[in-house]
């Protein structure tokens, strides 16, 4: 006989999480695969899924957003699972610790701090994290992090307690002076040996720059390079797909050929 399923539909949020929970419970302790798991062997599947994630909002496609959204927090439900098998933490602990978080961070909402915009929302929310111990601002960025989006939290944290520029002209003349620096370092005479890791650094440089001014005019760099990566991809496969249908290789073909079919790619929407 199958196990007691539980209802197919929930009428409210409480019922459709404690759905969840009993789903997983009864995983956790009959499907094999589920009983091996622990936080370990699940970190790296739920860094996937939320990539998953990523990829369906930069997609716009709600409905699969829909479904990685299940995944995630099914993830985040099979955590606090395992937990409680070893007394550490249960679900009920992780939620009202988030709410209890959330109600400290707001003494906007919950208290009688008074902000102008959302900047003074972060500021507080900086200085609130030092009152509660942290010892630097910067040091809830995850060391593991993607580079590209590291920097951007770096520069949304330090901004935070007011270590930022005052305009965008400012950044963008930082912008310049490091590519300028970059060049400099890099564009050495002929024949000469380049210092790779003074041009690295002048690089990191560079790209650090065009992060923060990213910031300034409202753009997620991560996401306008995720952009760049799809358009280019599917640009790429239609030169592919073009050189196939009329016999042709890509590396028999002269870069002129190749940018007929590119900018063929470029005129589709």
């Amino acid at each position: 006989m199958p196990n007691n399923i539980p209802p197919v539909t929930a009428s409210d949020p409480a019922s459709a999480f404690q759905r969840l929970l009993t789903v997983l419970d009864t995983l956790r302790t009959q499907c094999p695969w589920d009983k091996k798991q622990t936080m370990e062997t699940l970190r790296h599947l739920t860094i996937e899924e939320t990539y998953e994630l990523s990829d369906a909002i930069l997609e716009g496609d709600l409905d699969e957003v829909k479904k990685e959204l299940g995944d995630v927090m099914m993830h985040l439900v099979f955590y606090a699972r395992i937990a409680s098998e070893t007394n550490d933490f249960t679900i009920i602990d992780v939620l009202n610790s988030v709410c209890d978080k959330l109600i400290s961070r707001h003494p906007h909402i919950y208290g009688d701090v008074e902000v102008q915009d959302e900047h003074d929302v972060k500021r507080n929310w900086e200085q609130l994290k030092l009152k509660e111990g942290n010892k630097s601002v910067l040091s809830g960025v995850p060391a593991g992090l993607p580079s590209l989006v590291k920097a951007s939290r770096i520069q949304e944290k330090a901004r935070g307690v007011g270590f930022d520029w005052d305009n965008k002209e400012q950044v963008w003349e930082k912008v310049e002076e490091e590519l300028q620096e970059f060049k400099d370092e890099y564009n050495v005479a002929d024949g000469a040996e380049i210092d790779i890791e003074k041009a690295e650094s002048e690089f990191g440089d560079l790209l650090f720059s065009l992060i923060n001014y990213a910031r300034f005019i409202n753009i997620n760099p991560e996401n306008a390079l995720e952009k760049t990566n799809k358009k280019f991809i599917k640009r790429f496969q239609y030169l592919e797909s073009k050189a196939k249908e009329n016999g042709k290789a890509l590396n028999d073909m002269t870069l002129a050929e190749m940018d007929i079919y590119w900018n063929e790619a470029k005129s589709l929407k």
